[in-house]
C-alpha cells in the first residue's frame, strides 16, 4: 500500500479537479525497506494456540480524542481516528511510527455533549469510526457532526483529486512527520444521518452500513469504486432507538445492529435492506462482533457485562462481568479470545472463550479512558492496540502465544 504524493487545489463549491504538483512516495521511502515483504507480515494460516500471556505494554503518542483504531488486512498499517484532533494517523505496525497524518480542514458545526445531553458548538470534521474496503484501497470515515461519511483513497493519494459538480466535499491535508512536505486534496461527503458512528461492509465490498446515533436509523450505501463519489444511499432503515455497533453476517445474509438506546439487536435482511425483527437482549448493548460458528458477542455498556449469544435462537449462552463501561470488543483471529476496552474504569479485560463460559485471563491497566481496540497477530505474538480518548495515546499490549 504505497502512497503517491500529490497536491490538489480546488474550492469546495467548484467543479473539476486540478492536479498541480506532487511529492512522491514519502511514506514508502521512509518506512518500507526494500527487503521487507509486507504481504508476509501475517501468515496465510496462523499456527494453533490455546493460551495467551501478557509480555509487555508500549505507550505510543496519538492525538487528542482518539476514538477508534483499525488495522488493514495484512497488519502493516493501523489507522487511528482522532475525533478531537480532527485527523487520522496512519501507524506503521513494525516501527510504531506515524508515517502519514490525514488532517481535515475544520468547518463550524453542531456537536453533542453526552454528559449534559445537549447540543454544543463544534466542528463538522471529527472522525469517529472507519472501515476499509476494496482490498484496503478505500478508507471510509464517519464524521461526527457532518451527517455523513467520507472515503479516502489511501493506496493512491492522486486518486482523490476528482470533484463532481454540486458535490459537498471536505479538504484533507496530508502531513509527513519529520518532513516539511504536504499534500492536499478534497474528498466527497456522502450524506447518511445525524451523528454517524459505526461503519461496516459486506464481504464483497458492495455495501456499507452506517449507524446514525441521533437519527435512530441505519444508512445502507452501495459502493462503486470506479464512479465518483464511490457510494450512494440505497436504503434508510428506521430502528427503535439509538443504534451503535453493527455486524454483517454474509453467510446468512443478515446484519445485526446494537440498539444502545434500548434492549435489542435490530436484525436486517440484506436482500431487501429492511428490518426483519428485533432480537431481545439485555439493556444498553454497545458493540457486537461475530465468530464463524454462529455466536454473537455483545458488550453491555451500563451493565459492565459481556455476553455470548446464539444467533440461531437469540438466547444468551453465557455472560461475564467486566470493569466499568465496556466499549469496543474484538476477537482474536482464532476467535478464542475476546478483548474488551473498559472506558471509565481505565482497564482492558482479556477473556478466553470456552464452550460454556468466559474465563478472564487478564485485567490490564490502561489510563486515559480506553475506547477503541484492534488486533495484530503473527505466529508468535498477538498485539492489542488500544486507543485512549482523554490522553491521546495508544497502548500496545503484546502477548505470547502458547
Amino acid at each position: 500500500m504505497l502512497g503517491e504524493g500529490c497536491q490538489i487545489t480546488a474550492d469546495s463549491g467548484r467543479s473539476g479537479g486540478e492536479l498541480v504538483s506532487g511529492t512522491h512516495s514519502h511514506y514508502a521511502v521512509r518506512h518500507i525497506p526494500a527487503h521487507r515483504n509486507r504481504d508476509t507480515l501475517i501468515p496465510a494460516v496462523l499456527r494453533p494456540y490455546t493460551d495467551l500471556s501478557h509480555a509487555k505494554t508500549e505507550l505510543l503518542k496519538a492525538a487528542p480524542g482518539t476514538k477508534s483504531v483499525l488495522f488493514n488486512s495484512n497488519g502493516s498499517r493501523l489507522y487511528a481516528m482522532n475525533l478531537e484532533g480532527m485527523s487520522i494517523y496512519e501507524f506503521d505496525q513494525p516501527s510504531r511510527k506515524v508515517g502519514r497524518e490525514f488532517k481535515f480542514k475544520p468547518t463550524k458545526g453542531t456537536g453533542w455533549d453526552y454528559v449534559t445531553d445537549k447540543p454544543i458548538p463544534s466542528y463538522q470534521e471529527k472522525p469517529v469510526e472507519a472501515c476499509l474496503s476494496h482490498d484496503d484501497k478505500f478508507l471510509w470515515i464517519s464524521l461526527h457532526n457532518a451527517e455523513g461519511i467520507v472515503p479516502i483513497r489511501v493506496d493512491s493519494l492522486a486518486a482523490n483529486y476528482k470533484i463532481a459538480d454540486g458535490q459537498t466535499v471536505k479538504k484533507v491535508t496530508v502531513l509527513y512527520p519529520g518532513l516539511s512536505n504536504k499534500d492536499s486534496f478534497y474528498v466527497p461527503l456522502i450524506r447518511t444521518g445525524k451523528t454517524p458512528k459505526i461503519i461496516a461492509r459486506t464481504a464483497d465490498s458492495k455495501y456499507l452500513l452506517v449507524s446514525n446515533w441521533h437519527s435512530y436509523n441505519v444508512s445502507v450505501l452501495e459502493m462503486n469504486k470506479d464512479i465518483y463519489p464511490y457510494a450512494s444511499l440505497v436504503s434508510t432503515i428506521p430502528v427503535s432507538s439509538i443504534p451503535r455497533g453493527i455486524v454483517v453476517d454474509d453467510r446468512n445474509n443478515r446484519s445485526y445492529v446494537a440498539i444502545m438506546g434500548g434492549s435489542s439487536l435490530a436484525v436486517i435482511n440484506n436482500s431487501d435492506w429492511k428490518k426483519d425483527t428485533d432480537m431481545v437482549v439485555e439493556s444498553n448493548p454497545r458493540h457486537i462482533v461475530m465468530d464463524t460458528s454462529g455466536h454473537l458477542f455483545v458488550s453491555y455498556n451500563k451493565l459492565a457485562k459481556i455476553a455470548c449469544i446464539d444467533l440461531a435462537t437469540g438466547q444468551s449462552l453465557f455472560t461475564a462481568t467486566t470493569h466499568a463501561a465496556p466499549r469496543t470488543i474484538i476477537l482474536s483471529k482464532n476467535h478464542k479470545f475476546l478483548f474488551v476496552t473498559c472506558y471509565s474504569s481505565d482497564f482492558v479485560d482479556v477473556f478466553k472463550i470456552n464452550d460454556d463460559n468466559f474465563e478472564k485471563l487478564a485485567s490490564l491497566p490502561c489510563k486515559g479512558h480506553p475506547v477503541g481496540v484492534d488486533i495484530f497477530e503473527n505466529n508468535d505474538t498477538l498485539e492489542a492496540w488500544v486507543c485512549s480518548y482523554s490522553n491521546g495515546s495508544i497502548s500496545v499490549f503484546s502477548f505470547n502465544k502458547k
